[in-house]
């Protein structure tokens, strides 16, 4: 089987070695040939990524037959988009494994179906929170100190 492998960190102070040693390491136990890594530096609720888009021709013209991830939420954050990117490779006869989840599309039973809608639901809300918190932080911010309130904090 010709896996490909899909990494993604969201700042670029990180790396992906990790999840891509992890994933080489899962290939080589089962036996599979590594023929592609894609690797994305940004963040994963943005749909249009460059390796990502990539990877999805690549699935397009058949390039691989299994997409191995690290974790669902390294695919993506939005629900939608990781469902719709999971069924357009499914479409093109492309296994999807996220390996430190034990989800596998090739596992044609409703737990894994369950399983990676309520791993995409919950990678969904944990970013929602994260921009929810990010926003109270700026208005906090602009409170304190643009409108000038920044000899008053502390007192």
């Amino acid at each position: 089987m010709r896996a490909a492998v899909y990494t993604r960190v969201s700042t670029a102070d990180q790396n992906c070695e990790l999840q891509l040693r992890e994933l080489q390491l899962y290939a080589e136990r089962q036996g599979w040939a590594m023929v592609e890594s894609y690797q994305d530096v940004m963040t994963g609720g943005k749909a249009n990524r460059p390796d990502l888009n990539r990877l999805m021709a690549d699935a397009m013209a058949r390039k691989f037959d299994c997409l191995l991830v690290w974790k669902l939420d390294r695919f993506g954050r939005s629900l939608v988009d990781c469902l719709n990117s999971i069924r357009t490779l499914e479409d093109h006869g492309i296994r999807f494994i996220a390996v430190t989840q034990g989800l596998d599309t090739d596992q044609r039973n409703p737990a894994s179906r369950f399983l990676l809608h309520v791993l995409g639901a919950a990678a969904e809300f944990e970013r929602a929170l994260i921009r929810e918190r990010t926003l109270a932080g700026q208005q906090r911010y602009k409170q304190d100190y643009i409108s000038g309130e920044s000899g008053k904090v502390g007192q």
